[in-house]
């Protein structure tokens, strides 16, 4: 009988390598934290057994049993004698530095940024501006950025016109499943269902789909982006905000803009599960009342019931939330007293 070789040999792993001094990285593949620094060493030309590899991150040595827990692809960093990594943090110190001898402003910006209580949820975004600093992410024509416009119908003449649409695609295609749920409604209330579905198109016509919401030219109130385009995850329906920090720019660069339709705009209050069979039900037990429209329509199309997160927040449980029963029906009007 042979040797069954491969239940014990190790899996072969993938990741990317850079030094301290260089933006460069290389991928590799490697079974053990030898094998490693071995083609690591042998990339970048250092003397292997003086070396350690720590996480890009947040500076945390690589041990042979902690790099079998690392993901595939995960960013490394291999240090001569003498070098430390703070992860992030050397990130912005670096940044820090190579402003300071250009605009003192800027140093004492980014020190505020990282200096209140608000500094855990800025210090990705700010790594992120790192890692984009040489992006054209300040263009807005498409003759400026033409890459980014890569794939995309020439109608489009700038990058906000096309997120925009982006946004204004994804309203409408809400508003298709509520329409979809029709048939579904029994006809006693069927006819006031379209009734109300009309009125709120009409309103999603009047409010642009609330493409704003992506659209960086739009002022601050209506957009969930900075003047620069950048998005910050607000983290899971159950959460105050995403514990991770995900950042992104997609009007940075064409790969962002893609990955960026990956991330999404979430009912905390679900569409399906939970506010059309509500409106249903709502209007089957109305009983002469007068269903709040306007309240299901900000649930279902606006900032009110609407996160935008990162696909790895998603999650896709029910949400198990419930209407604010006091907004589903109009408040009758006091009738007007006559004068004797």
């Amino acid at each position: 009988m042979g040797s069954n070789c491969t239940s014990t040999e190790k899996k072969i792993r993938c990741y990317k390598i850079r030094t301290l001094h260089s933006q460069q990285k290389y991928g590799i593949a490697c079974k053990n934290l030898a094998e490693l620094k071995q083609k690591a060493c042998r990339k970048f030309q250092l003397d292997c057994p003086t070396t350690c590899v720590c996480l890009y991150e947040d500076g945390t040595e690589v041990s042979e049993e902690y790099l079998e827990t690392v993901p595939d692809n995960t960013v490394l960093l291999l240090l001569t004698p003498g070098q430390t990594w703070q992860g992030y943090v050397s990130d912005i110190e670096r940044f820090l530095n190579a402003f300071y001898a250009r605009q003192t402003c800027i140093v004492e910006a980014a020190h505020k940024l990282l200096a209140d209580e608000d500094a855990p949820k800025r210090q990705k975004l700010l790594v992120d501006f790192i890692s984009n600093l040489n992006e054209n992410i300040l263009a807005e024509n498409r003759k400026d950025d033409e890459s980014w416009f890569e794939g995309i119908e020439s109608r489009f003449k700038n990058k906000s016109s096309y997120m925009r649409y982006s946004c204004e695609s994804r309203v409408r295609s809400y508003m298709k499943e509520v329409q979809s749920h029709t048939d579904s409604v029994e006809p006693v209330t069927r006819d006031e269902y379209k009734r109300i579905i009309d009125a709120m198109y009409d309103e999603l016509r009047a409010v642009k789909y609330n493409g704003c919401y992506f659209d960086r030219t739009e002022q601050k109130l209506n957009r969930l982006c900075t003047s620069e385009g950048w998005f910050s995850c607000q983290g899971p329906f159950d959460a105050d905000a995403c514990s991770s920090r995900h950042s992104i720019n997609p009007y940075s660069n064409r790969e962002c803009r893609i990955l960026f339709s990956t991330w999404n705009l979430d009912h905390k209050i679900e569409k399906k599960r939970t506010i059309i069979p509500c409106l249903v039900k709502a209007l089957k037990e109305r009983n002469e009342r007068e269903v709040n429209w306007q309240y299901f329509f900000s649930l279902l199309f606006t900032k009110e019931n609407l996160n935008l997160v990162h696909i790895a927040c998603h999650k896709k449980t029910s949400h198990n939330l419930s209407l604010d029963c006091s907004q589903i029906y109009r408040k009758r009007k006091a009738p007007k007293r006559t004068l004797k």
